[in-house]
């Protein structure tokens, strides 16, 4: 079955003025895109892993042929994470979080704002493109911070990702130009909080 490329929920505009509708439409629209039918092309030949869905590609990478392994680590990647990148967006959002996540939160970094520090320093630290994240890491059954190169997912680490800026250039330089940092003390305002909570719960259960 084709991966396809899911609906925005919101509109291109909805994340103004922390993120532009051009920068929304262009990122969802072409370079989301792109990863979804290079995934679709990459998988063409291989009807034996028609039946398994984004997911289980990338937890179980190791299992997918090594001729189209890094195609779909790049694209197979880039799709679950955008896929998720527009979830835990949202207008009006952002905001300290409440609920367990943020519970585990302050049990883990002491604060928000250091939390916050910490997601923004990996960003600042990845050299080139990639994403700064917030994972369940179920062997030691806590969150923690990660940073990944280009499009490389946290499933194929055994990390469930719950959070996740992304620090591609094509998502923040139409409005922001070189300055990252800039991009990402922007980008908390419109962190989704609720959707982050119920990732986090329904990885905490094991699901």
């Amino acid at each position: 079955m084709a991966h396809t490329l899911p609906a925005l929920p919101y509109a291109f505009d909805a994340l103004e003025p922390h993120i532009d509708a051009k920068t929304m439409e262009i990122h969802s629209q072409k370079h989301h895109k792109a990863y979804v039918d290079n995934l679709n092309n990459a998988l063409k030949d291989h009807a034996e892993l028609a039946a398994h869905d984004i997911v289980s590609l990338l937890r179980n990478i190791k299992s997918v042929p090594e001729a189209i392994r890094p195609a779909v680590i790049n694209n197979g990647g880039g799709h679950h994470n955008h896929s998720l990148f527009w979830e835990i967006m949202a207008p009006n959002a952002g905001g300290e979080p409440t609920g367990a996540i943020g519970d585990a939160i302050k049990a883990t970094f002491g604060d928000f704002t250091k939390f916050k520090d910490t997601v923004k320093q990996n960003a600042l630290t990845q050299f080139g493109s990639g994403w700064s994240w917030l994972v369940w890491d179920p062997t030691a059954s806590a969150i923690k911070t990660i940073k990944k190169p280009n499009q490389d997912s946290p499933l194929m680490d055994g990390h469930v990702p719950l959070l996740g800026c992304d620090i591609w250039e094509h998502a923040y330089y139409l409005k922001y130009q070189n300055l990252r940092a800039g991009y990402v003390d922007a980008w908390w305002n419109v962190v989704n909080w609720k959707k982050v909570d119920e990732l986090y719960q329904t990885a905490k259960a094991g699901k």
